[in-house]
């Protein structure tokens, strides 16, 4: 939970140790033996330290470790690849220099394992000048590997479902918000400049009661966004289509359909946009003023003026006033997720389908293209800032047309050119960018792409919008080529590990729209990064991997039984923040009934050791900079996971 406005962003544990009582005390990884995995030391040779992607690699795809250490001792490394059984399977001397990372390991170097393709469980030794164990990873199909992390990103959101339809088995949950049932719309608050700050001395109630009850709270706090939450949908409605069968994933998108579907009132042409409140003042408490498990709301006694009614009472905003234009950037994204809704019913109710497209149809009517000021994302704005939205009416658009020829609606030709003008609006904008909560474009290109086929509209072709997911995954290219771990996005600002797993997941979407592999070896690159071939040799996802986070700035995993997160307390398959720059790490958040939990890396020492080009990693249950989860960031994760499965 972030107190201060959001700025742009957001296969067994290791053992634990304690100091002091839990709650009070910092944890530690257990410190591994000698020779064990998780640890640079051995019994000669210099340290160093290896790094994997310790989920594991596919068979037939390219399998790179990094190997970081003094040059000296790292120039005459060898390498040898020992199975489950202790048999060595491969050797190899450690490859090319990549580059340096920071004063202590002034050289990185590349391990090549691509030849290697039994399945099996694996680790690394380093031999000759330099020793150290890698944790363990899996060799195996790719959707042996993927499916279960589909699973674990759909066990999350399970975490984070809001109102009465919690699961008491994740977590321990209990109901919660039930008074969103009952809530009362309030006109759009006023912020100071920085977004820090309600400037209006109390909100104004506008009309209601409405139910918005339900959905997912958005992050480590328990504020619901239309934005976000329609955002991560569309991205778990698309993954549907390569993983079906993943366990929960369908009843999941069912869960957050039904809510989004209560942001729309059709028969008002409203959208609501927020429930709850995360900036106020003196008189208007908020969500981000509080740290409690979210059933506590519920049992406030408060009375209207109280401070913390709000709170307990929670406000809506509406992103616009009754059948007022709405914002493209929501009109076009929740047009796509309710035409995926369609797309998803056609084959087997037709008329669900038909709803769901009629809604759709609706919503995207009412988009104002012709936007000024700041589009509607959140309030504040900053806590979400965005752009670009031709992109979000180019996904709707193509989403329509898919819907309506599923259907056999003929109004798809026009949402097909419709969607194509978009695409054209948006590659001659300013406001490029890749995939993430700010930009769809690659999942609007590859089901433009779908729909068009060989065809031209609205003066787009098919090569224009493949040079324009080219251009997104040539950036990380570029990027990723200067960097010694190969990481393709910018590791030292907010959003390193959701903008990470977009370019894996594009990368997929390009390969499966052209049938071109070219950017297939640097998606695997990239997902190793994210998956723990990085300089803190962490995965980014919890529960994934021997070393991941144990202190998300979570109050539901802070305040369960267990706040370290072990076994079935963690909050399984949630996405963090990743690396940031060291400069936004210099104060954590802290509450007086925050549960202290802050892990060590393997073998003791900190994290700081692994920090380089300014970026920083702390894996403590205050640095929302660095170990927040969220709805996007996992729902990134999961369609990159899917996409990769099959």
């Amino acid at each position: 939970m972030n107190t201060s406005p959001r700025t742009p962003r957001r296969l067994r544990s290791a053992a634990l140790l304690v100091a002091g009582t839990v709650g009070v005390g910092a944890l530690l990884y257990a410190m591994p033996t000698e020779g064990s995995a998780a640890t640079g030391l051995q019994r000669s040779g210099t340290r160093a330290e290896i790094r994997v992607d310790q989920v594991g690699y596919a068979v037939g795809e390219t399998k790179k470790a990094f190997v970081m250490g003094s040059q000296a001792a790292l120039q005459e490394a060898g390498f040898k690849l020992v199975d489950r059984d202790g048999k060595v399977v491969a050797t190899g001397k450690v490859g090319a220099r990549t580059g340096n990372w920071n004063s202590t390991y002034d050289a990185v170097h590349v391990l090549d394992l691509s030849a290697v393709n039994t399945p099996g469980s694996y680790h690394l030794e380093l031999t000759g000048s330099a020793a150290g164990t890698s944790p363990t990873f899996k060799i195996a199909s790719a959707r042996d590997l993927m499916t279960p992390l589909v699973e674990d990103n759909v066990r999350f959101f399970q975490a984070q479902r809001d109102g009465a339809d919690v699961l008491t088995n994740v977590l321990g949950r209990k109901p919660s918000h039930l008074t969103d049932r009952q809530a009362t719309v309030y006109a759009t608050p006023h912020y100071n400049d920085e977004g820090n700050q309600l400037l209006d001395e109390k909100l104004t109630r506008v009309s209601g009661p409405v139910d918005v009850s339900g959905g997912w709270s958005d992050a480590g706090d328990f504020l619901k966004f239309t934005h976000t939450t329609s955002y991560a949908l569309a991205e778990m409605l698309l993954a549907q289509r390569n993983t079906p069968n993943a366990a929960g994933l369908s009843a999941e998108t069912g869960h957050g359909l039904a809510w989004l579907d209560k942001m729309w009132d059709g028969k008002t042409g409203t959208l609501y946009a927020q429930v709850g409140i995360g900036a106020g003042n003196e008189g208007v408490r908020t969500d981000h003023d509080v740290w409690r498990l979210p059933e506590d709301d519920d049992a406030l006694t408060v009375a209207p003026g109280d401070p913390d009614y709000t709170v307990k009472h929670r406000p809506v905003f509406r992103a616009g006033e009754p059948g007022a234009p709405i914002s493209p950037n929501l009109a076009g994204r929740m047009a796509a997720v309710f035409a995926l809704a369609a797309q998803r019913e056609a084959p087997g109710n037709p008329a669900a389908a038909k709803t769901w497209l009629d809604k759709a149809a609706a919503v995207y009517a009412q988009a104002d293209t012709e936007p000024s000021g700041e589009l509607v994302t959140a309030f504040p704005h900053g806590f979400y800032p965005e752009s670009s939205w031709q992109d979000d009416m180019e996904f709707g658009g193509a989403e329509l047309a898919l819907a309506a020829k599923a259907l056999g609606d003929d109004r798809a030709a026009d949402w097909q050119q419709q969607a194509a003008g978009w695409a054209k609006a948006y590659l001659d904008s300013d406001t490029k960018g890749t995939l993430g909560v700010a930009d769809v474009s690659a999942l609007a290109h590859t089901d433009l792409l779908t729909s068009l086929g060989a065809a031209q509209a609205a003066g787009i072709s098919a090569a224009d919008l493949t040079k324009d997911l080219r251009r997104q995954l040539d950036d990380g290219v570029s990027r990723a080529a200067r960097d010694p771990f190969r990481a393709g996005a910018v590791y030292n600002d907010f959003d390193a590990v959701p903008h990470t797993l977009g370019l894996v997941a594009t990368a997929k979407l390009y390969e499966k729209a052209t049938g071109d592999p070219h950017y297939r070896a640097f998606g695997t690159e990239q997902r190793g990064w994210a998956m723990g071939a990085n300089s803190w040799g962490t995965t980014f996802m919890i529960g994934a991997g021997e070393v991941y986070p144990h202190c998300p700035e979570h109050q539901v995993s802070n305040l369960a039984a267990n706040p370290a997160g072990t076994g079935d307390d963690i909050l399984r398959g949630a996405v963090v923040n990743g690396p940031n720059a060291a400069s936004k790490l210099a104060e954590l958040n802290t509450f007086p009934t925050m549960k202290k939990c802050a892990a060590n890396p393997p073998g003791g020492g900190t994290w700081t050791a692994f920090d380089g080009k300014g970026s920083r990693y702390l894996d403590d249950a205050g640095a929302w900079q660095t170990v927040e989860p969220a709805v996007d960031f996992t729902s990134t994760a999961l369609l990159a996971f899917a996409l990769t499965a099959n």
